[in-house]
């Protein structure tokens, strides 16, 4: 069985690491390539930085952050946030990314995914997918969760997978920042459904719930941002205890060169 991933998430804003409640009320977190290291150094598997205000501004991601990241850190990272076009993913690459998520595009226009899927390979193409729980229905969400749209998580996911995406980075809005457990009945659908990994990312604010997204969620990676951040929860700490627990992550030491 592989080992279930830990993400730390640094949203980026204005050149400043921020997190909200309910993707609003923004607080500033800290500098996202001293984050970055850090996390690297304390075991995290991987890391994702989006830059969460591009596609509602109508412009391109950060290369020259994404180059200072990828000179500072050991572990693969995941860039997403103003993606639209291939050259796009390409830059990205060639600052030193090692897979883009898409999301807003992607809705609008979904054979990105196949266009990044077949230049660049599944495993560099996240489709991140905003969810808010409406009337009784898990409506996908555009621009950093502004406005709604007419697709609904199960079947945009699926469709993204039929065309290419190697992970979905599923972030339930209902749950973001309000540390009361991730979507774990929704995780564990998409689990059900789809034959690539998903990230469960929104709800984190004990080391119990990182545990329910992987034993009761069956997702394959937990991200999450806040508890991080802040030094609520510690890497070591949480792998050490999900590892009493039975999950499989892996070792600080396995994941250092």
């Amino acid at each position: 069985m592989l080992a279930k991933r830990i993400i730390p998430c640094l949203d980026v804003k204005d050149g400043t690491t921020v997190k909200g409640i309910n993707f609003i009320n923004f607080r500033d977190a800290g500098d996202p390539v001293e984050l970055g290291r850090q996390y690297s150094e304390q075991g995290a598997d991987e890391l994702t930085y989006l830059d969460i205000t591009a596609s509602h501004e109508g412009r391109k991601t950060f290369l020259d952050l994404v180059r200072r990241v990828a000179a500072n850190i050991n572990i693969p990272f995941t860039v997403g946030g103003g993606i639209n076009e291939l050259k796009d993913v390409d830059a990205l690459l060639n600052a030193g990314a090692d897979k883009v998520s898409v999301n807003s595009a992607a809705i609008r226009r979904p054979a990105l995914i196949e266009e990044v899927a077949g230049n660049f390979g599944s495993q560099v193409c996240v489709v991140a997918i905003d969810a808010d729980w409406v009337d009784g229905r898990w409506i996908c969400y555009l621009n950093g969760g502004r406005i709604p749209t007419d697709k609904e998580l199960f079947s945009w996911a699926k469709e993204a997978e039929q065309r290419g995406a190697g992970e979905i980075l599923f972030t339930s809005m209902t749950h973001d920042g309000v540390k009361e457990g991730y979507a774990n009945e929704a995780l564990a659908e998409l689990a059900g459904r789809l034959h690539i990994p998903v990230i469960a990312s929104g709800g984190a604010g004990k080391i119990s719930h990182f545990y329910d997204a992987f034993a009761i969620g069956k997702a394959d990676a937990a991200l999450a941002a806040s508890v991080f951040h802040f030094g609520e929860i510690g890497i070591g700490e949480l792998k050490e205890s999900l590892r009493k627990k039975g999950i499989n992550v892996r070792s600080v030491m396995e994941i250092r060169p």
